[in-house]
């Protein structure tokens, strides 16, 4: 079978209702919930701003639009290399230098849903991987990785998404452990439904913010605030993460979206 044959296939499955299309991003706008940075290291991504500049009216008499101010890293978006030091001399780290066949790609739905709702600070081993890989199959080189923990569903508040308490933020993710065992594996990143792609706690990891640290290190990327990660299905599906050609960006918000048969 050759490449036309299988692209023509999967339009006429799309087509059909064969394979569905999933939206894995979150509402933007003004209530999209974004990180907050302790105060003596960097001023906060201002909220999202919709400005309109014509809606049918002396500005504008036939069209429609608004201007924004947005965040690179704001709701669900991409970490590029450049994003964290460990990914700075990657010339290829910017989002308008990545090749775009690395935003495509078979996802892997490490389920920790159970665990989440049963401890906010709860955090993903690499024997927790490897269990699942003994279940499901094992993760190949080349595909991303998510952690579906339901975090969506406390989207609607920006307190409850971020929270936090006077010991900082509590949110599940990965342990650097884990982070180091999918990277051997050759993964080609790894999604998170919270605001980051690192626990609430992984400040206090060695190296910290492992998922930051180690990730963009490898040159490979980071995707944060996914959504509906509960329509996937463990294996099979494919992700497509694109982030704004920006140049010399470090991330962007995106629309990820998922093919599932």
């Amino acid at each position: 079978m050759n490449d036309q044959s299988i692209v023509a296939k999967l339009g006429a499955a799309l087509l059909s209702g064969d394979v569905r299309v999933v939206d894995l991003s979150g509402a933007l706008g003004p209530d999209t919930p974004l990180l907050k940075l302790p105060p003596d290291l960097a001023v906060d991504t201002p909220k999202i701003e919709v400005h309109k500049i014509s809606e049918y009216d002396n500005d504008g008499p036939f069209w429609a639009w608004n201007w924004l101010k947005i965040g690179e890293h704001s709701g669900t978006h991409f970490d590029a290399p450049h994003h964290w030091i460990t990914g700075k001399d990657f010339e290829d780290g910017y989002t308008d230098k990545i090749a775009p066949q690395n935003f495509v790609g078979p996802v892997n739905v490490i389920d920790c849903s159970r665990e989440a709702a049963e401890d906010p600070d709860f955090l993903l081993t690499a024997d927790h991987v490897k269990a699942w890989e003994a279940e499901h199959g094992e993760i190949g080189e080349g595909e991303w990785v998510v952690m579906r923990t339901d975090w969506d569903k406390r989207a609607h508040s920006e307190a409850e998404f971020l929270n936090m308490d006077e010991n900082g933020p509590h949110s599940p993710g990965p342990t650097v452990e884990c982070i180091e065992y999918l990277l051997s594996k050759g993964i080609i990143g790894w999604g998170s439904q919270c605001i980051g792609t690192d626990a609430g706690s992984a400040g206090g990891m060695e190296p910290p913010f492992p998922a930051h640290n180690l990730l963009h290190k490898a040159n490979k990327y980071g995707l944060a605030s996914l959504a509906n990660l509960d329509q996937l299905p463990p294996k099979g599906a494919v992700l497509i993460a694109a982030p704004l050609k920006i140049v010399n960006g470090t991330g962007s918000p995106i629309r990820a979206l998922a093919l599932v048969q």
